[in-house]
C-alpha cells in the first residue's frame, strides 16, 4: 500500500481524496495555485505545495511543478481525481519515467478510449454496441456526406478529441453539411489542438447512462450499475440519479456485460465509466469511456456502500477485486451546485461567499470545498458543492432533496440551487420521462 499520496488537483474532489486516505493512513501531499492558498484542501492535507501562479496552465496542468512536488516530498504516488491531467496519458508516462505511481489508467489505455474515433472502433471490435457511423475519422465533407446519405439524417458530426460539447454539430440535410462541417473542425482545433472529426447517426430523444466499472491488475473487470446523467445543459451534467428511471433488470444486465467487456478488451485498470445513449425503445449504444473518477461517483458510493475512491486506490497498490458486480439497494440523487446564475443564462458568478449553512439530516451528504468567506476564483470549473440525497425510492428522494435544496444556504454569490429547486417540481422530471432535450423548453423567471 501506499505511503503518501500527492493529489494533483483541487476543490472538493481533493478533499474526497484526501478523507479516504487519512482513513486508510496514508499521508497527503496537496498542490495549490496562489489563487488557492487558502482553500481547504491545503488545510487539511498533511503537506501542501505551491506549484505556480493562479492560471490552470502554470499550476494544475503543470507537470514539471507537480513533479517535482512529488519528489520533494518523496510521494509514492499521484491521484489526479477529475479533470486536469486525469486523462493525460503523457502525464502517466513521466510518473512511471519518475517511478511514482499513477492512481488512474496506464497511457495507452488513455490514449485508446481518449480518441473517440479510436475508442468506438474497439469497442464495436469487443462486441459492444455502437452507434451507426463512419469507422474512424472522416478526412473530407464529400466522405462525410456520403456516409450521412448512407446512414440516413439526422447525423452528427463529433471532435475526435472532444469534450463538453465542443466540436459537435448536429447536421438534418446535405445543404447544412458545409457550414457544420467547417465549424465543427475549427471549434475542435481551437479547442483540442485537433481538428479531427467523425459521424454518427444522431439518436434523437436519448437517455444518458453510464455504467461505472473497476478493473484490477489480474484482469478482473466488475460493474457497480448505472448512473442516469440524462439532465444536462450542453452537455454538461447537471443532475445524476441511480438507479436510472427506465432501468430494467433485462437492460441493466446487457448494459453491465457490454461494459465489462469493452474494459476487458483494453486490459482496464482503475475506475471509470463506460458511457451510453439508450433510446426511446431501449436499445442503447456506446459513446464515449471516462479512464478516471467521475464528479458523480457520490450517488453509486451512497447505493451500494462501496467507497470508490478506496477502491481506486486498492487496485492501484496490487490489490485483487471479488470481481463482485453490484446493483443498487436504494436510490440517489446528486445536484451539482455551481457558482452560476441561472436567470442570466448560467453565466459564471465568481466572489465572496458570506453566509454558508449546508443541510443536514438522514441520508444527506455535501461534498464541497467553500465555506463563509471564501472567495471562488474566477480561473476554474464553477462547480463549488455537490448535494447527494438517499432514500429507499425516487419520489422519497426528490421529496428529501427539495427539502436539503431549501436549508442549502449560499450568499454572496449566485448559484443553481434556484434551478434545483425548480427541477424538483418539474412534473416531466418526476415522472422520469424525459430526454437530454429536457431543457430546451425549461424557463427560469426570477
Amino acid at each position: 500500500m501506499f505511503k503518501k499520496i500527492l493529489i494533483a488537483n483541487r476543490g472538493e474532489i481533493a478533499l474526497r481524496i484526501i478523507r479516504t486516505c487519512r482513513e486508510m493512513g496514508i499521508r497527503t501531499v496537496a498542490v495549490y495555485s496562489t489563487a488557492d492558498k487558502n482553500a481547504l484542501h491545503v488545510r487539511f492535507a498533511d503537506e501542501a505545495v505551491c506549484i505556480g501562479p493562479p492560471s490552470s496552465r502554470d499550476s494544475y496542468l503543470n507537470i514539471p511543478n507537480i513533479i517535482s512536488a512529488a519528489e520533494i516530498t518523496n510521494s509514492d504516488a499521484i491521484h489526479p481525481g477529475y479533470g486536469f491531467l486525469s486523462e493525460n496519458a503523457r502525464f502517466s508516462e513521466i510518473c512511471q519515467e519518475n517511478k511514482i505511481a499513477f492512481i488512474g489508467p496506464k497511457p495507452e489505455m488513455i490514449r485508446a478510449m481518449g480518441d473517440k474515433a479510436n475508442a468506438k472502433k474497439t469497442m464495436k471490435n469487443s462486441g459492444v454496441p455502437t452507434i451507426p457511423g463512419s469507422d474512424g475519422l472522416v478526412n473530407t465533407m464529400d466522405e462525410a456526406i456520403l456516409i450521412a446519405n448512407k446512414i440516413k439524417y439526422p447525423v452528427i458530426l463529433k471532435a475526435t478529441a472532444g469534450g463538453g460539447g465542443r466540436g459537435m454539430r448536429i447536421i438534418r440535410s446535405d445543404k447544412d453539411f458545409e457550414n457544420a462541417w467547417n465549424s465543427a473542425r475549427s471549434e475542435a482545433k481551437i479547442a483540442f489542438g485537433d481538428d479531427g472529426v467523425y459521424i454518427e447517426k444522431y439518436v434523437e430523444e436519448p437517455r444518458h447512462i453510464e455504467i461505472q466499472i473497476v478493473g484490477d491488475l489480474f484482469g478482473t473487470v466488475c460493474h457497480l450499475s448505472e448512473r442516469d446523467c440524462t439532465i444536462q445543459r450542453r452537455h454538461q451534467k447537471l443532475l445524476e440519479e441511480t438507479p436510472s428511471p427506465v432501468m430494467t433488470d433485462a437492460l441493466r444486465e446487457k448494459m453491465g456485460k457490454a461494459a465489462m467487456a469493452g474494459a476487458k478488451s483494453i486490459n482496464y485498470l482503475g475506475v471509470g465509466t463506460i458511457e451510453f445513449l439508450v433510446d426511446k425503445d431501449l436499445n442503447f449504444y456506446f459513446m464515449e469511456m471516462n479512464t478516471r473518477i467521475q464528479v458523480e461517483h457520490p450517488v453509486t458510493e451512497e447505493v451500494i456502500g462501496y467507497d470508490l475512491v478506496k477502491e481506486q486506490i486498492k487496485v492501484h497498490s496490487g490489490i485483487p477485486i471479488s470481481g463482485k458486480c453490484y446493483y443498487p439497494k436504494m436510490v440517489s440523487m446528486e445536484c451539482r451546485i455551481n457558482a452560476e446564475d441561472p436567470f442570466r443564462g448560467f453565466t459564471p458568478s465568481p466572489g465572496t461567499i458570506t453566509n454558508f449553512h449546508t443541510p443536514g439530516g438522514h441520508g444527506t451528504r455535501v461534498d464541497t470545498h467553500v465555506y463563509a468567506g471564501y472567495s471562488i476564483p474566477p480561473f476554474y470549473d464553477s462547480l463549488i458543492a455537490k448535494l447527494i440525497v438517499t432514500a429507499q425510492t425516487r419520489d422519497e428522494c426528490i421529496v428529501k432533496m427539495k427539502r436539503a435544496l431549501d436549508e442549502f444556504i449560499i450568499e454572496g454569490i449566485h448559484t443553481t440551487i434556484p434551478f434545483h429547486r425548480k427541477l424538483m417540481d418539474d412534473e416531466k422530471f418526476r415522472s422520469g420521462r424525459y430526454s437530454t432535450s429536457f431543457l430546451e423548453g425549461f424557463k427560469m423567471e426570477e
